[in-house]
């Protein structure tokens, strides 16, 4: 696996290294060992996936707070996304701010999002999937959420028409910390 961090320190773009013939490749998503030398939580103890019927559909930004917080690994199986996180630790330097990856069943990208850190993803296409593994169960008390549109955050969603976004994603106060 062929491991790329980003701005944010601790998130991680990760690849999959192909070992290809005639047959097709072979590739490895998760080792437990290849997490931990990095210092990266190897911990997974949930997975779930995500169907979205129609491009433009947003979910996001969600994390949990202490003490569950979570971390994610993502990957889209079926289709695009368009996949953000956003530092929510207020000691870090790179405290409220994003990056962004483009996830596809064709480039097989996965995005690390460590603990402290808020997620979310639009989709690219329709019938698109999302396939997450965490590190956490889940403890709605913990959960928490910011806004996708949050001016504190100033996120660049791409154009994709018409947007599907739940109520509760819209409704969260403007962010202030």
């Amino acid at each position: 696996m062929i491991f790329t961090e980003t701005k944010l320190k601790g998130a991680y773009i990760i690849e999959p290294e192909r070992l290809a013939d005639e047959r097709g490749f072979f590739a490895r998503t998760w080792c437990q060992e290849e997490f931990k030398k990095r210092g990266l939580n190897s911990q997974l103890v949930q997975c779930s996936l995500s169907f979205n019927n129609k491009k433009g559909t947003l979910r996001g930004m969600h994390y949990q707070i202490k003490p569950y917080e979570e971390a994610k690994l993502v990957r889209c199986t079926r289709g695009a996304i368009y996949d953000v996180m956003i530092d929510m630790r207020p000691e870090s330097p790179t405290f409220k701010q994003w990056v962004a990856v483009e996830l596809t069943e064709e480039n097989r990208r996965m995005a690390y999002i460590p603990e402290g850190f808020a997620h979310g993803f639009q989709t690219l296409q329709d019938n698109s999937e999302v396939f997450y593994q965490m590190s956490e169960f889940y403890h709605p008390e913990s959960g928490r959420g910011v806004r996708w549109n949050d001016s504190a955050f100033g996120i660049k969603w791409p154009e994709t028409g018409k947007r599907i976004i739940s109520p509760r994603d819209c409704q969260y106060e403007d962010f202030r910390g």
